[in-house]
């Protein structure tokens, strides 16, 4: 079991460096980036949805655990940010299988 970082800004980090995928508002987002502010792009349906928080709001925001997702308020309404896992292919089943 993984723990959960203590803020938004470490899971957001993390997730840059892993390649993760975000979910905003039940929407998956490819695209974010964690400047000066957090923007993030997504597409539903033909619609392009853009998410804009500053630092500010970013470090206020709050893990809600039952939900496992994050709620940022960005000054109007309250938005739910779940930082998804990415998963990388390794050749540790390749070296177990030739051992045994």
């Amino acid at each position: 079991m993984t723990s959960t970082p203590d803020t938004l800004r470490a899971a957001l980090q993390t997730a840059l460096i892993s390649h993760s995928m975000l979910e905003v508002d039940g929407l998956h987002a490819f695209e974010f980036n964690l400047d000066e502010m957090l923007q993030i792009e997504s597409m539903d349906g033909r619609e392009r949805k853009v998410w804009r928080f500053s630092l500010a709001q970013v470090d206020a925001a709050e893990f809600d655990s039952e939900l496992q997702s994050w709620v940022v308020n960005d000054g109007n309404a309250d938005h739910r940010i779940v930082v998804l896992s990415a998963f990388a292919a390794s050749d540790e089943d390749d070296e177990d299988d030739e051992q045994g």
